[in-house]
């Protein structure tokens, strides 16, 4: 590729990730428009969101075999056609029963790009640019969410929750326009077998690497916990004494913002602070920032979501880390796994939770990621251990 070429690659691959996150979250602060519309409890609101979660992460296991087989640029392109078809299709449904199977098909279509940009940006740009560029691609994805939350917040205040996925879907349009056009065609792609039993036999691999299977969980928890928490506190701001409207409760997600310095922040402490320590400071900070949201007055509510997406950016990147660390063989089933526990646990989050909301309340829902996430620093302190052996045997072979 020359310069020129490698540009809008980036361009490409980066505005193709915040087409995903913006599709994928314009729904989250809809939840109480659902809620009131369709006479909804908090749970089946929810399942607006998650079922597409569901479904992502359900994905990730088809389309990167399905890749290895018939190229990178096909599988995204054709996707991202099939979001935008079903983002239109969205504005049009005319039942709770038709949006949530139109969620859960868009969701399919959403793991196009999360299965396989990194992977054509490995094959395809130049190997001192790599890192780099897969740095501006996760950007991407925070920035996409971020503009999903408050697209869906301020267009719904404007007019409904029914505009908000047809412009949703002139985005996509332009986005999916330039994608195909700008996107160069793979050069050092070469195509594989698809051959079912393999890619079985190398997930069943990964799932019996212990060191790999206690990261997949942790991960999973911990987007299950911030994710639902968001949700939930929705609901609380969206209810007397506060009552704001969506467009706030859009802009609520710029707390998000801080997942990205959380990301950059691991690049400062790579060297200083061990990748299983850094996994339980994450989840420290995400401990600490749900009892703050527990305080009641607005600024503590926000200031407790800056520190726990600073906690699970830090944690979430650091598991990244990890899993292709410490994958034998495969690194790229092994991530793509990773992703599939991430955005499986995301989608059980509210069935999980729900019970102690019932019970009582957001306190309820406080207390039980409270237990969950005692549980993660536990799994996270049996990888610190386990890192400390892994370092004793390399300098015994020494």
């Amino acid at each position: 590729m020359n310069t020129q070429q490698l540009t809008r690659a980036i361009v490409a691959l980066c505005l193709g990730s915040i087409a995903v996150f913006i599709n994928l979250y314009a729904a989250q602060p809809l939840l109480p428009v659902f809620a009131n519309e369709f006479q909804l409890t908090e749970l089946e609101a929810a399942r607006s969101l998650t079922i597409s979660t569901f479904m992502l992460g359900l994905s990730l296991l088809f389309y990167g075999p399905l890749s290895d087989a018939i190229g990178r640029k096909v599988i995204m392109s054709v996707t991202l056609v099939c979001i935008t078809i079903t983002s239109f299709a969205l504005s049009y449904a005319s039942s709770y029963e038709e949006l949530l199977l139109l969620r859960a098909l868009q969701g399919f279509f959403l793991g196009g790009i999360p299965a396989t940009a990194v992977a054509y940006i490995g094959e395809e740009f130049p190997r001192a640019k790599v890192a780099a560029i897969i740095g501006f691609y996760i950007s991407a994805n925070s920035i996409g969410g971020i503009t999903g939350r408050i697209l869906g917040g301020f267009v719904s205040d404007l007019a409904d929750w029914q505009t908000v996925f047809l412009v949703v879907t002139v985005i996509n349009t332009i986005i999916t326009s330039y994608f195909i056009l700008a996107l160069p065609a793979s050069v050092s792609f070469i195509p594989q077998k698809l051959r079912l039993s393999s890619t079985v036999h190398k997930l069943y691999g990964h799932l019996c690497n212990r060191q790999l299977l206690v990261a997949y969980f942790i991960g999973g928890f911990h987007f299950m916990i911030v994710l639902t928490l968001y949700s939930y506190i929705i609901f609380v701001l969206a209810d007397a004494p506060y009552s704001l409207s969506s467009s706030w409760l859009g802009l609520l997600f710029l707390t998000y913002a801080s997942g990205t310095i959380g990301s950059a922040f691991i690049g400062t402490i790579d060297k200083k602070i061990s990748c299983a320590r850094r996994i339980i400071m994450g989840t420290c900070f995400i401990i600490v920032g749900t009892l703050c949201t527990l305080q009641g007055s607005l600024m503590m509510i926000i200031s407790g979501l800056l520190i726990s997406t600073f906690g699970f950016f830090v944690a979430h990147s650091s598991l990244s880390g990890w899993v292709n660390t410490h994958a034998i063989g495969a690194k790229a089933s092994a991530s793509s796994l990773y992703l599939v526990f991430y955005y499986m646990g995301a989608s059980l989050g509210t069935r999980y939770l729900n019970p102690f909301w019932d019970l009582a309340g957001y306190p309820g829902v406080v207390a039980a990621s409270i237990v969950t996430l005692s549980g993660v620093l536990v799994a996270g302190a049996w990888l610190c251990r386990q890192e400390c052996r892994n370092k004793a045997t390399t300098l015994q072979t020494i």
